[in-house]
């Protein structure tokens, strides 16, 4: 049975796709190249479902959410505090997994943040 690899892409439709492309590499540090090339250090990635009528991602109409493995979540926090950005105040500790916080995109997508355990 032939299977996946891993993550080939993660594509989102935006009213100023180069606005928001910028608001990536500049926000969060994303160092994507001219095509949206990304090169990311090796380490998990998870893959879940949630049931339909799941808050988790913030608004009902998104029906997907990126996440983004980090180093240092307060640090990315701060980070993106002092650029303006629109950080949820509350993050979650799973013991064995690690911390998460979340964003709001210029775009309104909910974007979750994860320092793994």
């Amino acid at each position: 049975m032939e299977r996946v690899l891993g993550i080939g892409g993660y594509f989102l439709r935006a009213a100023d796709p180069a606005a928001l492309g910028a608001w990536y590499r500049e926000c969060l540090g994303l160092d994507a190249d001219e095509h949206g090339l990304w090169r990311q250090q090796s380490g998990p990635t998870v893959f879940a479902t949630f049931d339909s009528g799941t808050d988790y991602f913030g608004s009902r109409t998104q029906q997907s959410m990126l996440n983004f493995r980090v180093r240092d979540l307060d640090a990315m926090l701060a980070q993106l505090r002092a650029l303006g950005a629109d950080v949820t105040e509350e993050t979650q500790d799973m013991e064995g997994v690690g911390r998460f916080g979340w964003v709001v995109d210029p775009e309104g997508n909910r974007v979750e943040l994860w320092q793994p355990a």
